[in-house]
């Protein structure tokens, strides 16, 4: 069994539903990794799950599997990332998983970058209880990802993220995998998080595994489906919330009056909508900002998902 601190052999387990093109880009730039004699990457695969697509995903790699000899693919009907994920965990030939998303190009060093930082860690602590946290920068840059600068708003404080970590794929076991309850969008990553914390494993930063994480550029039409995310994830806060009732969870999903106050004063208690707020960022995407339009309208977004946190904490408390 090969051990992390001598040498890796990586799984890289990735879901994917309907993301074909960028998917291509995905794992093409994973098939150029770098691995020098020095490195202690032993080799690697690349675990794809295809979550029911049907954008003709499958049929695209079987039509150039000689282009991707590092992927083993697997099909299921659509279920969702967390079911996805563990079915690629569950196939993994490696004894240590990266977890990336199917939109996420990364560069030549990514590998090579989260083995030194899990051979530094099993050396600082003496074990292999911990996992490693590469950077991820998002870009709407599709022909060219990874030239995206870093900014500020790509800072994330998650503890557990699947969008790019490392980790002994043993802990995940241990930790009993994704909680596949979790159907809709949001939260099934940082729940598992809360249960690889409470078996004592720390987070290591590893800033040199960089991913680029690519998105179309926000326009307006794009609204509905991310109010309908938004609400989403505030249900699966509330689910969350009943796996793990504390305080700490309680701010990861914004269920406190502090956020209602915040996101109720910003919004001005809803006024500053989808609607009201439209002509401005449509004015912003115009002058080339649609990033910019996107964090403004984060503004009416975070309302939304506050107020489907309360209405779905609302109903469980009826139905007791």
């Amino acid at each position: 069994m090969l051990c992390v601190g001598e040498t890796v052999f990586f799984s890289v387990v990735i879901p994917t539903y309907n993301r074909q093109p960028i998917l291509e880009k995905c794992l093409r730039a994973l098939e150029v990794q770098e691995l020098s004699k020095s490195s202690s990457v032993t080799d690697y695969e690349i675990v794809l799950v295809d979550d029911g697509s049907t954008d003709g995903t499958l049929e695209w790699l079987a039509g150039h599997k000689e282009e991707f000899p590092h992927v083993r693919w697997f099909g299921q009907d659509h279920a969702g990332p967390a079911a996805a994920r563990n079915l690629g965990v569950e196939q993994a030939l490696g004894d240590t998983i990266i977890f990336i998303d199917s939109d996420l190009v990364v560069l030549k060093n990514f590998l090579k970058a989260h083995a030194k930082a899990l051979v530094q860690g099993k050396e600082k602590l003496g074990s292999d209880r911990f996992f490693t946290y590469g950077a991820v920068i998002n870009t709407c840059n599709f022909n060219n990802p990874t030239a995206e600068p870093y900014k500020v708003t790509d800072f994330s404080a998650a503890f557990f993220a699947t969008g790019n970590v490392a980790i002994p794929k043993h802990w995940l076991e241990k930790a009993g995998l994704f909680d596949t309850s979790f159907q809709l969008y949001g939260w099934e990553d940082l729940e598992l998080g809360v249960r690889l914390k409470k078996l004592g494993l720390t987070l290591i930063k590893c800033p040199e595994a960089v991913g680029y994480h690519w998105h179309p550029a926000f326009k307006l039409e794009q609204i509905p489906r991310l109010i309908d995310q938004e609400i989403q994830r505030g249900r699966m806060g509330v689910l969350f919330y009943q796996k793990h009732p504390t305080w700490e969870v309680r701010m990861m999903i914004q269920m406190t009056w502090l956020h209602r106050l915040l996101w109720g004063i910003l919004s001005l208690n809803g006024t500053l909508n989808e609607r009201t707020m439209a002509p401005l960022l449509q004015w912003l995407i115009n002058l080339g900002k649609p990033q910019l339009a996107l964090e403004i309208a984060r503004i009416f977004l975070n309302w939304y998902n506050v107020k489907g946190v309360y209405e779905a904490y609302a109903q469980i408390q009826q139905a007791l």
